[in-house]
């Protein structure tokens, strides 16, 4: 039985999730950023909260954790290159290791570039990924503690997971992502019908999270520096993946469309 995962919209633009194994009840949520709204859903559900899954130590990540954990008492998860900032964090992970939430398994990836100690969740019999900010619909995090390098090698770590993966990432950016995607791939078919559906989503307020690893893979120019549309728009027909994912980083970095 796949997981049941519940979205909950706080603050300006975070989402934190909510996930339940039916078999067990044990009941995670992922970045919690606040308590107050995780609280009274776990309640409307009549779910215990068990464990607390963070991805990285930015406040709008964590803000919850030693409420939640002071409420509950549930086990805080977390990076094991960050477990200094984590707040309340009892198990540290890294990278090819895992964490069991009841039945359910979730393997984790060392993913740094947002942060030194960034990771992800995937929860492969949901095809559900947790990625914080590192990867974003149609865009990925900015690279606060880490490299172009980094950023780019995990990004390649989600392009091996299947298609139909769920991406559960942390943000609803997607319209103003897609408002740069579609200036540095103008030639990609599928990005231009993507960005006509999350314009349209959002005129009725509806989130356009999650979407799946393959539409990310068609559309996603931080995925896609091998995309001779991207590399041409760049002038960088010949430079490596690295250099074009990079430049491709700087831009969206000064855009202002």
């Amino acid at each position: 039985m796949p997981l049941e995962i519940v979205q909950i919209p706080v603050l300006s633009d975070n989402y934190v999730y909510l996930v339940h194994d039916a078999a067990s009840g044990a009941t995670g949520v992922v970045d919690p950023a606040v308590p107050e709204p995780v609280l009274a859903e776990l309640q409307r559900r009549g779910w215990r909260l068990t464990h607390i899954l963070n991805t990285h130590h930015h406040p709008d990540h964590v803000g919850g954790n030693m409420a939640l954990k002071d409420a509950t008492g549930c086990t805080i998860v977390g990076p094991e290159a960050d477990a200094d900032r984590i707040p309340g964090i009892d198990i540290a992970v890294a990278g090819n290791e895992g964490i069991d939430l009841g039945s359910q398994h979730a393997r984790v990836f060392d993913v740094p570039g947002h942060t030194r100690g960034h990771i992800a969740y995937w929860f492969g019999d949901s095809r559900a990924l947790f990625c914080g900010d590192t990867l974003f619909a149609l865009g990925c995090g900015r690279l606060f503690e880490g490299t172009p390098a980094q950023m780019w090698a995990s990004l390649q770590t989600f392009l091996a997971l299947p298609d139909d993966t769920r991406v559960y990432c942390a943000h609803e950016y997607t319209e103003s992502n897609a408002r740069f995607a579609v200036t540095v791939e103008p030639g990609n078919a599928a990005l231009t019908r993507r960005y006509d559906e999350v314009r349209a989503l959002r005129a009725a307020g509806r989130p356009t999270v999650p979407s799946t690893l393959g539409e990310e893979r068609a559309t996603n120019p931080f995925l896609r520096p091998d995309s001779q549309n991207l590399r041409a728009t760049l002038g960088m027909a010949g430079a490596d993946d690295v250099a074009v994912f990079a430049e491709t980083r700087r831009r969206k970095d000064t855009f202002r469309g």
